[in-house]
């Protein structure tokens, strides 16, 4: 591939152009003749709601879909990618919000998985030698000697990060990079992206954060209904008009409402210990109870045992020691469906791999844990009517759009895909709710609405247990925050006396509240 200071190309022409592009799937139009200009050097950000066509409009920049109509430039060379393998030939490389790894290889293997310099003699210890440079220089904590399956999703997403950082794309594409990052990780990346605009190089930054976009691109594209309606300078941009743009609509996110009692205790963790994937004790230690009308949030870098925490409440994994106690019953031992009939909802971060079945359609997806029930079946027989008629109710009372006869649910946005999660867990009335990072990567009016649904959650009595690395959302929706590193609680802050730079030090492993 040929570098940045590569002479054939045109220092007059743009990076990359997208003139009149246009794609559908299942009949309905993600993007709508849709002109997008990337200039070398600099920050682009596409900002929309879920569903607005942008991740469609990257992943034909990218390769993976190839456009109904319209004509992909770059650097003023018409282009026709058959696969994303064209579009990396090409200098463009694009990280998904659904990844693309080997659950089976190591961080250091994937970064050689499909390079063109890579040999089937590659030294391993040469290959982690190699991503452990890249971990320096970007700041970006890994392994490299672990498996994909045993990374938590942020650390997944790390890795394709570094999987492009390694090839030395000349257009880099980040679909939501900073979704599942902490404040501070947040600011290495923006210096990493600064350092490779420095290059010459050009990034597509695709974000519903519009502070990050505001601080880290140089122009922004507004995209709505799969339409471009905006396109503005960041440094001429106004964040409410940007807003509106998004949307069409004003909008305030809820608030969280004072109430100066909970109820009963709902969920009691008691001495937690969960092995990780590796063997090693993910979670140590971990008590914590929450109450009925309680809304308490766990605050932690990605891969510091909130993923195995979260499945040993869901029962999804085995507990070595202490104890889980769900509306006063001990269901640590109990399996998945026991602790659903007891009163269990589970949100998990992990949308398309665990929240959904992705192969089938909107309406089997909504009645996964309810189909045994007479509402919609006799015995072994299945009401279609009724199944049918329940996915309707919820698709309107959650406003899941896009939805065609027959599609899979995989082809949903990602804000989408958590309302039709959100639909289910919330029909069947849970008494406690796990909610893991609810609202990540989802654009502004999908975080209203999810926020609004967890917070009525709350006012019914609800104890939610709220896992985020999203610090603003904690303290938005939180009644207490406990800051989790290696698994162990290491201190606990009042959402209003929040101090950001000290919460992320703690959740750094750097700060460890004392007892009074």
């Amino acid at each position: 591939m040929d570098g940045p200071g590569d002479a054939s190309r045109s220092n007059d022409a743009p990076a990359a152009e997208l003139l009149g592009v246009s794609k559908a799937f299942f009949g309905v139009l993600a993007n709508d003749r849709i002109d997008l200009d990337l200039r070398h050097g600099e920050v682009h950000a596409l900002l929309g709601e879920n569903g607005a066509g942008k991740s469609t409009l990257c992943s034909i920049l990218a390769g993976l879909y190839k456009p109904d109509a319209g004509e992909i430039l770059i650097d003023g060379i018409p282009q026709t990618f058959h696969s994303p393998r064209n579009a990396l030939a090409a200098g463009v490389g694009m990280v998904y919000q659904h990844f693309r790894l080997v659950d089976t290889f190591t961080v250091a293997e994937s970064l050689a998985l499909g390079h063109p310099d890579a040999s089937f003699r590659l030294s391993p210890r040469r290959l982690e030698l190699e991503a452990a440079s890249l971990c320096d220089r970007f700041g970006i904590q890994l392994d490299p000697q672990a498996r994909i399956w045993e990374l938590s999703v942020g650390e997944q997403q790390r890795v394709e990060i570094l999987k492009l950082l390694h090839r030395d794309v000349r257009i880099l594409i980040l679909d939501e990079p900073t979704a599942v990052l902490t404040t501070q990780e947040a600011e290495a990346l923006f210096r990493a992206v600064r350092a490779i605009r420095l290059e010459g190089k050009s990034v597509v930054f695709v974000s519903h954060k519009l502070r990050e976009i505001l601080a880290v691109a140089d122009r922004v594209t507004v995209l709505r209904a799969g339409k471009r309606v905006g396109q503005t300078s960041t440094a001429n941009a106004d964040p409410a008009h940007l807003a509106r743009l998004m949307v069409a609509r004003e909008f305030a996110m809820p608030e969280l409402q004072e109430h100066s009692t909970s109820g009963e205790v709902a969920l009691v963790a008691d001495g937690l210990v969960v092995a990780g994937e590796r063997g090693n004790r993910a979670v140590r230690d971990f008590s914590l109870q929450v109450r009925s009308g309680e809304i308490v949030g766990i605050a932690g870098i990605a891969g510091n045992g909130q993923r195995e925490l979260s499945e040993a409440l869901a029962g999804l994994r085995r507990v070595e020691s202490g104890r889980i106690v769900l509306n006063g019953r001990d269901v640590t031992l109990a399996n998945p469906m026991e602790r659903i009939r007891h009163g269990l909802g589970y949100v998990p971060e992990d949308r398309l791999e665990m929240g959904v079945a992705a192969g089938l359609p909107l309406e089997d997806n909504l009645v996964l844990k309810s189909y045994r029930t007479r509402r919609f079946s006799r015995g072994p027989i299945l009401s279609s009517k009724a199944v049918r008629a329940w996915s309707t109710d919820l698709s309107e009372r959650f406003d899941i759009r896009g939805v065609r006869d027959g599609m899979p649910v995989s082809l949903l946005s990602g804000g989408n895909l958590q309302r039709t999660i959100l639909a289910r867990e919330l029909s069947q009335r849970p008494q406690v709710l796990i909610a893991a990072s609810p609202t990540r990567g989802l654009d502004l009016a999908a975080v209203e609405g999810v926020r609004r649904h967890l917070l009525e959650q709350r006012a019914q009595g609800t104890a939610i247990l709220l896992i985020s690395e999203d610090l603003e959302e904690l303290q938005a929706l939180s009644d207490r925050i406990l800051v989790l590193y290696e698994g162990s609680i290491v201190g606990e802050v009042s959402p209003g006396g929040l101090d950001d730079e000290q919460v992320g030090l703690m959740m750094a492993g750097h700060l460890r509240q004392t007892p009074d």
